[in-house]
């Protein structure tokens, strides 16, 4: 199980530094526009992440 739950955090490690890697100016710009989104549309964008990688993770294991 722990294996596992490790794997997977470093996975997403590695992908979410795979932006700022490539391209710095651009991941610095995304930041900057994300900030001005009002909290509204930030929980939504969080809560459509969530369901999509809930349906990634049914799909391979249901």
């Amino acid at each position: 199980m722990w294996i596992h739950l490790l794997t997977a955090l470093g996975l997403l490690f590695v992908l979410e530094g795979i932006l700022p890697f490539l391209t710095p100016h651009g991941m610095r710009r995304a930041m900057l526009q994300t900030a001005q989104l009002p909290d509204n549309a930030l929980r939504l964008i969080g809560l459509a992440s969530m369901l999509l990688g809930l349906l990634v993770l049914y799909l391979l294991h249901g």
